[in-house]
């Protein structure tokens, strides 16, 4: 039929992919389907013309031989496509607009959808790991009739509509296109003695308990799966599967990053002008730490091994204290007064170098500025 070059006709070029090249087709010729415009012998035109280039260089083969002969390679025949199917051909381009696809197979039992439970647990289950009962709403299988739907004895029948292929074939004018069939959604099969518990949906809504064996070293994130455990499919379909999403409450000492816990550790000033040894909680009961004499706030000291495992890793994390200097509250008149003198031993900057070099700051940043 046409004469032009097909990568004119569909705007293309030879190094354009399949895909690209579909893309281009499926925008011409629904611009130019002849059901969209009955009265134009234009559109009509362009639609074949496009149509025929389409079919010669999706195929491989074809392509190849246009590629390196023209339209020559059609020889005697005057064209490409004399033994093709054109309503295949179209319904491969508009299939997944209709719902189907050339040579779709029948569908096979619908699967379960997956669920999920949040478990929260304290810090000390997550490292050490524990074995949690956990109660989920779902759908199982009907006891009844097994989860196939039908009464006890019956046996689902060849769909009607499809004659048992899963598939019906829809037509519209000279386009053809298969798709799943409304009645028995694919399944060439339908049940027609559906069993009374579940009336005909093969499961029944129910609370079942599970026990979920929660590994040493979970986080906050982290997920476990329990396969087939999540609903029941449709009529005898696969399970589904269960994810239980894991939540390590807040603790009241620690934090937690990877395998490193975290936590302040209150010290008196007296403490740490002196020097002295701290008593300081972990996951595996107290140790000693020994606080330096002079220890500033903010000091950070790290206990090597006293962290946490995770379940992506062996090794041992540590433990990281925070001191933090506790001003004393509360204190009664002989108290205030022997501070006072405490203070005034201890004016001039050799006791307190961080201060007496910010004051000197201070002092230069206002000796810049002019009036």
């Amino acid at each position: 039929m046409s004469k032009r070059d097909y990568y004119e006709v569909l705007g293309v070029s030879r190094d354009t992919p399949e895909q690209d090249i579909k893309k281009a087709y499926r925008r011409i010729a629904m611009k130019n389907h002849p059901d969209r415009n009955p009265d134009n012998k234009d559109a009509d035109h362009v639609f074949k013309e496009a149509s025929e280039a389409y079919e010669v260089l999706s195929n491989p083969e074809k392509k190849s031989s246009y590629d390196q002969y023209g339209h020559a390679a059609a020889g005697s025949a005057g064209g490409y496509g004399g033994n093709e199917n054109f309503s295949d051909i179209f319904g491969d381009v508009f299939g997944d607009i209709f719902g189907g696809s050339r040579g779709r197979q029948r569908a096979g039992p619908m699967r379960g959808s997956d669920l999920q439970y949040n478990l929260d647990m304290v810090l000390e289950d997550a490292i050490k790991g524990k074995t949690v009962k956990i109660k989920i709403p779902t759908l199982c299988a009907c006891k009844q009739c097994n989860g196939s739907g039908g009464k006890k004895g019956s046996s689902p029948s060849t769909c009607s509509t499809c004659a048992g292929h899963g598939q019906v074939r829809m037509s519209q004018g000279f386009i053809s296109v298969q798709q799943a069939c409304p009645k028995c959604h694919g399944r060439g099969k339908v049940i027609s003695d559906p069993c009374l518990g579940c009336r005909g949906q093969g499961r029944v809504e129910e609370s079942k308990t599970l026990s979920v064996k929660v590994p040493p070293g979970v986080d906050t994130g982290d997920r476990i799966r329990l396969s087939g455990e999540g609903e029941a499919g449709p009529e005898g379909g696969p399970s589904g599967d269960l994810y239980v999403q894991m939540n390590v409450r807040k603790h009241n000492l620690f934090q937690r990053d990877g395998r490193d816990l975290y936590c302040e550790l209150p010290i008196s000033v007296i403490d740490a002008i002196l020097g002295h040894e701290i008593e300081v909680p972990t996951l595996g009961g107290p140790v000693k730490l020994k606080v330096p004499q002079e220890t500033q706030t903010s000091t950070t000291f790290r206990l090597k091994g006293k962290g946490v495992t995770t379940v992506r890793s062996s090794g041992v994390g540590d433990l990281f204290c925070t001191v933090i200097l506790e001003t004393p509250v509360n204190l009664d008149s002989k108290q205030k007064t022997l501070l006072r003198k405490l203070q005034e031993s201890l004016n001039g900057g050799q006791h307190s170098p961080k201060k007496a070099s910010w004051f000197k700051g201070v002092k230069k940043f206002f000796d810049g500025f002019t009036i």
